[in-house]
């Protein structure tokens, strides 16, 4: 019983940051019904804004709570700088072509994002700063609690929580469920639909920064190419919880987490890849629409 907690927790934990990358890929497509391959890039980004930020500070030096605070304040907001970017130069562009063009050119940023990445910061991989250290383990009968593993997950909740009154208490939150809605009449009722669009890829990049970060920490090693897997799974836990919910990409997320912690618990690690794509099948032929998502009607 006390491996099955341990497991459990680590699951979650997993799962927390999988949903972090997977709330991104919900909301860029709840506004513009497009699949933004470039965000598991702007992970990888967020990782590397992290660990050059805590290099030049030497935060290491002096590991405290603020320094994981700093390192991630400072990672969301590049992120979101980049997730700007991405959406005015790449794909605003192409908001009136077909979604095939967009698809396109999302393959395309993320692969440019992965070839830069390498040519600026090597291919070689780094070891993550340890910013944060929190002593000792915490012991709850027999079982065995990593403090780190558990602050990574309660941050990950915490800025979930404000994603979720972001969307639903304030009058951002308003316009972009108005815009997902349909973006035509938002913009005839007044909203700035353009803005409410660059807001949701900044805060969904943001998210991608914070994952980077806490995935840093956990498991102390960067590469260019590490956000394809990681990318990859967030965008099925995405699809499983129903593309276009914020909550179910967190249920997806969280699904995932605990599904690879228990295939590699029963010495199956090497299908632990495999699973997510089983899964991603297994709900596209029995539940397309994901598990909180909506079953539409689409003319075409």
């Amino acid at each position: 019983m006390i491996d099955f907690f341990q497991h459990v927790i680590n699951g979650l934990s997993l799962g927390s940051i999988y949903a972090l990358i997977a709330l991104g890929y919900t909301m860029v497509y709840g506004v513009l019904r497009l699949i933004n391959f470039a965000h598991s890039e702007v992970y990888m980004m967020g990782a590397f804004i992290g660990y050059y930020t805590s290099r030049m500070f030497q935060l290491d030096q002096n590991p405290s709570f603020m320094n994981l605070l700093l390192v991630m304040i400072v990672a969301m907001a590049g992120c979101a700088v980049i997730g700007f970017v991405i959406e005015r130069f790449a794909y605003r562009p192409l908001r009136g072509a077909s979604g095939i063009n967009a698809l396109i050119t999302a393959v395309g940023v993320s692969l440019f994002l992965q070839f830069s990445g390498q040519l600026g910061f090597g291919a070689d991989p780094k070891f993550y700063p340890q910013i944060y250290q929190p002593a000792g383990e915490w012991s709850v009968g027999g079982l065995q609690v990593n403090p780190l593993q558990m602050i990574v997950a309660v941050i990950a909740v915490v800025l979930m929580l404000l994603l979720q009154y972001i969307i639903f208490g304030t009058r951002l939150g308003r316009a972009m469920r108005a815009v997902s809605f349909s973006r035509d009449t938002a913009r005839l009722m007044g909203i700035p639909t353009d803005l409410v669009i660059s807001a949701t890829f900044m805060i969904g990049s943001a998210l991608a920064g914070a994952a980077g970060v806490l995935v840093g920490l956990i498991y102390p090693k960067i590469d260019p190419l590490m956000g394809v897997m990681p990318g990859l799974k967030a965008f099925v836990a995405a699809v499983v919880g129903g593309i276009g919910n914020v909550v179910g990409a967190v249920i997806g997320a969280l699904l995932l987490g605990l599904s690879e912690e228990f295939v590699v618990a029963f010495g199956r690690s090497t299908f632990r890849d495999a699973l997510a794509f089983g899964l991603l099948i297994l709900i596209l032929l029995f539940r397309p629409q994901g598990l909180m998502g909506q079953n539409l009607r689409e003319k075409v």
